[in-house]
């Protein structure tokens, strides 16, 4: 069976297992007090180019949203996503469960427009009942998409400066961020990206890692007892080391860019193989995760070879499907799926 299901399906880059087991019997603090943590946390305010950065690792992406949104807003407050955004979708109320409402406004391609949010601000100030609805505190965002797609500086430059001028933070989750980074179609950098949000993490578990990720306050401006709030969330690793070894390897010798890089060039492969043989796109996405549309008897083939995602069923009887390529992806698996087309 061809594994094409997410890029979270195996354990980890060999290189982060070598480094967990040569540092395994080294005696460190926990909570993320030991040297690894450390040396990692300097590695990403260099590689983000913000050296007054403020990091905190934690255990995954839904504990670092939660705890990112719950911490940041006050109890009247609430965030504007995507109608696709993941925080809205899949992760099973977990900010409305904080008490927070997600504010899902249209998207196209995944993205949500400066326009789109500054229109809705504007609206929402203007209503004269507006001291009975949750305020608009927090403008999330993914990076890459949910469809795969990506924001261009352009295009983040002017979120900010909307979530500026209404008195919003701007918070990407950069779950797949390696991923996007290295697309070809990405128009900026790491540093870039940092200049023009207020908070974002680094993905680790789907870049790589068992587990774990990055949180990145550029400039500063971690809450007060944010480690408190993240314990109380539930996302405070007692063995913190696990996660600072983790990073300190991704972020040794270009691993993060190297694992990204990789997957993209898998991906493009897979995704011209799928146009070739004419198949139609559901998103055009240029980065890990593949979408396209397949006939009934289509997908009954490819599920007896190879384990991917159901998207969306489409109106005419067709599926959308993703496809998602990793680090641990081999070529050969993407030949033997082009060859079953």
């Amino acid at each position: 069976m061809l594994y094409f299901l997410s890029d979270y399906t195996e354990g980890a880059h060999p290189r982060i297992l070598e480094r967990l087991a040569e540092t395994n019997l080294i005696s460190q603090p926990g909570y993320g007090d030991d040297c690894f943590t450390a040396s990692a946390r300097e590695k990403l305010r260099a590689e983000c180019g913000a050296p007054d950065a403020e990091v905190y690792f934690l255990t995954g992406g839904t504990q670092a949203n939660l705890t990112v949104i719950s911490t940041l807003l006050q109890r009247w407050q609430a965030v504007i996503a995507a109608d696709t955004g993941h925080i809205g979708v899949h992760e099973a109320g977990a900010i409305e469960y904080s008490g927070h409402k997600v504010i899902a406004l249209p998207g196209r391609d995944g993205k949500l427009s400066a326009g789109t949010v500054a229109d809705y601000c504007r609206g929402f100030y203007a209503d004269e009942t507006h001291e009975h609805m949750p305020f608009p505190g927090m403008v999330y965002i993914s990076q890459p998409t949910e469809l795969g797609t990506l924001y261009t500086k352009a295009e983040l430059e002017e979120l900010h400066r909307v979530c500026g001028d209404f008195g919003m933070k701007l918070f990407i989750d950069g779950a797949r961020l390696g991923y996007g980074l290295m697309s070809p179609a990405c128009d900026m950098t790491l540093p870039e990206l940092a200049d023009r949000c207020d908070v974002f993490y680094v993905g680790g578990t789907k870049v790589g890692a068992l587990c774990g990720e990055a949180l990145v306050f550029p400039r500063g401006g971690m809450p007060a007892h944010f480690a408190t709030m993240v314990k109380q969330q539930g996302a405070m690793v007692a063995k913190g080391r696990l996660l600072g070894v983790q990073f300190d390897a991704l972020f040794t010798d270009g691993l993060y860019w190297e694992i990204g890089r990789r997957a993209i060039d898998l991906a493009m492969r897979l995704k011209a193989g799928f146009v070739e043989k004419g198949y139609p796109l559901f998103a055009d996405s240029p980065t890990n995760q593949q979408f396209v549309i397949l006939t009934e008897e289509q997908l009954r083939h490819l599920r007896q070879h190879a384990a991917f995602e159901t998207w969306a069923p489409l109106p005419d009887g067709r599926t959308a499907v993703r496809f998602v390529t990793s680090w641990a992806t081999r070529p050969e698996d993407i030949d033997t799926l082009l060859r079953l087309l």
